[in-house]
């Protein structure tokens, strides 16, 4: 009994908190606005993202069309050995496991990989745009140990203003702009790749898709 008040104590003063934030008002100051013609362009905006997703731990693959996706997979060791695959791009890759049929995200925790569809990427930091209404479970993304996004070469912008402006007014659950691996040097300044996410990451860029 005394739990139960106290958690309903706890659960009162968080609300009391939260009324009193909203009735607060914050005066900010407007965006600036950006002159498109000084930020960066790049005119091989494809070469420019396979060597910024180099740079940050990542490989791209640029192939002709998503039936070439899965011969690339197949070179790679822990591809060739993986059973417990997601796949959100069928066209490219059948998965093993459909996670539309998976209730309790928690049993994806042994996922060896995801395969995911990206809807553009952006060149100047290597990275790509998923819309999370393509993910049946959001953790997709993150909790296998290797990650495969799958994106069409046309849909490409040189830099972060131009993603902005491409997503607004975004309706969707969530969206996420992916690179990768994931990395951390906390530990002795030393840099560790895959260290809260996917050991690596492969971008396929499809020709016709």
């Amino acid at each position: 009994m005394e739990t139960t008040k106290s958690t309903q104590s706890d659960t009162s003063a968080r609300q009391a908190i939260l009324d009193r934030i909203q009735t607060k008002r914050v005066d900010i100051p407007p965006l600036p606005d950006v002159d498109p013609e000084r930020v960066i362009q790049f005119d091989q905006p494809i070469d420019k993202f396979v060597e910024m997703l180099a740079m940050v731990g990542g490989q791209a693959h640029q192939v002709d069309s998503q039936a070439d996706v899965r011969g690339v997979l197949d070179e790679i060791d822990v591809f060739k050995t993986a059973t417990r695959v997601v796949s959100l791009a069928p066209d490219a890759v059948a998965g093993t496991i459909d996670a539309t049929q998976v209730d309790d995200p928690h049993e994806l925790a042994t996922l060896d990989w995801t395969i995911a569809r990206g809807e553009f990427m952006i060149a100047e930091n290597g990275s790509i745009w998923v819309d999370g209404d393509t993910l049946p479970h959001r953790v997709l993304l993150f909790i296998a140990q290797y990650l495969a996004i799958v994106v069409p070469r046309s849909q490409i912008v040189s830099n972060m203003h131009q993603a902005y402006e491409r997503i607004e007014g975004f309706g969707g659950r969530f969206g996420v702009f992916v690179s990768g691996p994931s990395k951390t040097a906390d530990i002795e300044q030393s840099l560790v790749l895959g260290a809260h996410g996917c050991r690596k990451l492969q971008v396929f860029i499809v020709g016709d898709m």
